[in-house]
């Protein structure tokens, strides 16, 4: 079995010991969307960013296909004269972000300030398959 992680010095006990605690990194998915693409991308390579200093392994960002929501209604409110139609339309853009690093160093990769339009789920797709081959 491959075992992945990350050995960390411990600085309080005696070094000559040479004890060590070990740090199980996690694949972790992060999906960004949101309607508009440039503080989407600013959100992107800041996350990649923190990551590349962190020296964790990364994939992305893999560009989703654009949704495009589109509701076409009259512009009458009464429904009397011509047939004049409003067409209107949303585009959700969408990114997927795959880290492998420990749970605990998420909250520092993303803790940064991140602006209202964006939606960040935080996915742990591996974690969830480990915990049910141990049983």
């Amino acid at each position: 079995a491959e075992y992945m992680g990350i050995i960390i010095m411990d600085k309080d006990k005696d070094k000559t010991k040479g004890e060590e605690a070990v740090e199980e990194l996690s694949k972790i998915r992060l999906t960004l969307s949101a309607k508009e693409i440039k503080p989407l991308e600013d959100v992107c390579s800041q996350i990649l960013q923190k990551t590349k200093e962190l020296n964790f392994k990364f994939r992305g960002p893999v560009r989703m296909p654009t949704k495009t929501l589109r509701i076409t209604c009259r512009k009458t409110p009464c429904g009397e004269g011509t047939d004049t139609w409003d067409h209107f339309e949303m585009r959700l853009h969408k990114r997927v972000i795959d880290l492998n690093c420990p749970i605990k160093k998420v909250k520092e990769i993303t803790g940064f300030k991140i602006e209202p339009g964006i939606i960040v789920n935080v996915s742990f797709p591996q974690s969830l398959k480990l915990s049910f081959q141990n049983d």
